[in-house]
């Protein structure tokens, strides 16, 4: 099934997807490498550069026990911090993992961040995937599918206002409404899939947007799945066209693609190594993944201590060639806008832009402009009025005492910019070309 099957469902008619607007976003994730609060200095920095530029959301996830992601086990808290620095971008949760929360606690909490960024939340939902988190609630991790589904009813329930019956200690079933009251009537709400289509056929059956990666699946994969999301909503009685499709990219523009190519190598390679069993299964390598009886191991069950260094480099020179090739947002304004039209083409919606997988702060920071050059040139031909879309005039900024400045003018940078830097991020010679050939 193609994306031209989706538009002959009644998905979109001839020739939208290519106006339609394609929105962009900071995604986070990160790596516990940083001192103190300078973990979360791009964060802060980056969501006001997006807030001040017209992009869309900042997304932060949850991530327990492990470096890679660790700087934010709670994407509430992150979220309470980011609608103190903003006022228009969206403040998303990619993802919540429900099953490790008790519904009330996620409806609460994402009411009090409602009320502080004046009705800017949403939730992607994601079921989990490791083990260990579920030390959280160990009960969930065998249904964890399950239990996400009915939260997610729950959840958006008591966000209304309803009343559910929960058991207290002493068994006795008691209806309850949460408080506070949140800003927004209904909960925007996402449901996270690693490529499962059967989630992508459940998210649209729910009615739900949903966000995805390019861990393990192409972009062509993901343009087949979307096309099962649009069917999927269009047979329960959703408009398949209002469903939003986000998909993080790793992210980095800047004025030469050898230029960002030799900037990004070593620090997205030190970022997949520290996730390597996941690289294993996206990259679908086994150069040394044989046991002594010679049966072929998964990438769960592999004792990576016994790889030589040589072929982890080898599988992390390989993932990282596809990464920066057919995977993300690298290089300069016009190859980024190409993979930008592909994503539209597939009927994403919007890009979640990874930002933080070890580049220094200060050259993302000058980097930004780049970026938003790609998100303006992508939308010159988008349709105005969009639904899901909101432009910088929908949202009036008021000057709050020891708040942010309020910077309405287009393309003012919130970091100190430093020209010399832009200039020299990509001098010295140039690094050889290296292309990955499939």
């Amino acid at each position: 099934m193609t994306m031209k099957d989706a538009v002959s469902v009644g998905c979109f008619p001839d020739g939208e997807i290519e106006r339609r607007p394609l929105g962009f976003s900071l995604f986070l994730w990160g790596n516990d490498d940083a001192p103190g609060r300078d973990k979360y200095r791009l964060m802060l920095e980056g969501a006001k550069y997006f807030d001040w530029n017209g992009f869309e959301a900042v997304w932060t996830p949850e991530r327990h026990f492990h470096a890679f992601g660790s700087p934010y086990p709670n994407p509430c808290v992150t979220g309470a911090a980011l609608a103190a620095v903003t006022g228009r971008l969206g403040i998303r949760a990619g993802s919540c993992v429900s099953p490790l929360h008790h519904p009330i606690r996620i409806a609460e909490d994402w009411a009090v961040v409602d009320n502080l960024s004046n009705g800017r939340v949403a939730i992607a939902f994601a079921s989990g995937w490791q083990p260990n988190d579920f030390l959280l609630r160990p009960e969930n991790h065998a249904d964890k599918k399950r239990v996400m589904l009915e939260q997610i009813d729950q959840v958006r329930r008591l966000w209304r206002g309803e009343k559910l019956a929960f058991r207290n200690p002493f068994g006795q079933e008691v209806a309850i409404q949460t408080l506070p009251r949140p800003v927004q009537p209904e909960l925007p709400f996402w449901v996270t899939t690693a490529g499962n289509p059967d989630t992508y056929r459940q998210a649209g059956e729910l009615g739900a947007n949903v966000l995805t990666h390019l861990l393990g699946q192409t972009l062509d994969d993901v343009t087949q799945k979307i096309a099962v999301y649009r069917q999927a909503r269009k047979a329960a009685g959703h408009d398949p066209a209002t469903g939003r499709v986000t998909l993080m990219l790793h992210t980095f523009v800047g004025g030469e693609d050898d230029g960002v190519c030799d900037l990004v190598r070593q620090p997205l390679k030190a970022y997949l190594r520290s996730s390597l069993k996941l690289l294993l299964g996206f990259a679908g390598l086994s150069p040394a993944d044989k046991s002594s009886g010679g049966a072929c191991e998964t990438p769960q069950n592999m004792d990576l201590d016994r790889l030589p260094e040589e072929e982890i480099e080898a599988m992390l020179d390989f993932a990282f060639e596809r990464y920066f090739e057919t995977s993300g947002l690298f290089g300069t304004p016009a190859t980024c806008l190409r993979m930008a039209e592909r994503c539209k083409r597939a009927g994403v919606d919007e890009i979640a832009c990874l930002l933080d997988f070890g580049v220094p702060t200060e050259q993302v920071m000058a980097s930004l402009p780049f970026l938003n050059r790609v998100r303006e040139q992508a939308n010159d031909h988008a349709v105005a009025g969009q639904e899901g879309r909101r432009s910088a005039d929908d949202f009036p900024v008021e000057i709050q005492p020891g708040g942010p400045a309020v910077l309405p003018r287009r393309n003012r940078f919130p970091y100190p910019t430093n020209t010399q830097l832009i200039k020299t991020m990509f001098s010295g010679p140039k690094p050889r070309s290296f292309r990955f050939q499939p």
